[in-house]
């Protein structure tokens, strides 16, 4: 693993433990030459599930690009990182459990019912780009179905 200040490819695990509910293992890492301590993560890599997207096209499924998405709609909202990696960890295993294809509404919908757990505003902000709203009046009809 590179340092990722000064770009050493020779750095030393200093600690390791699970994380995620033992999804993850967080490794502690220190590089010998400049000093500097970063954390890394290291996951069952999920690359055989392929979301099917609404045009039908098919592709690979990217932890990071859903992680995004996420943190967008997370921005300046009192949401940990240990909160999405268990919300993503969760819904990881439920999409891989006896499947190859995952359909991206399921994702979105699925994201969606899971933020709406942790924040409101977030579950919107989320809501808003993965239902596309037209106007501001499905806007509000969804604002009225969360404070029902």
């Amino acid at each position: 693993m590179h340092c990722p200040h000064c770009k050493d490819p020779d750095t030393n695990v200093v600690d390791s433990r699970l994380a995620e509910d033992g999804r993850a293992v967080r490794r502690r890492r220190e590089c010998p030459k400049c000093g500097h301590r970063f954390t890394t993560f290291e996951r069952q890599e999920l690359s055989n599930l392929i979301v099917v997207k609404r045009d039908g096209t098919r592709e690979p499924y990217s932890r990071s690009k859903i992680e995004r998405g996420v943190w967008l709609a997370c921005t300046k909202r009192p949401i940990t990182q240990d909160q999405i990696d268990k919300i993503l960890g969760k819904l990881e295993e439920k999409w891989a459990a006896n499947k190859k294809e995952v359909a991206s509404s399921t994702v979105g919908m699925d994201v969606m019912r899971e933020l709406r757990k942790v924040d409101h505003v977030a579950y919107i902000r989320f809501a808003s780009v993965h239902r596309e709203f037209k106007d501001v009046e499905e806007f509000k009809e969804e604002l009225g179905k969360l404070f029902k």
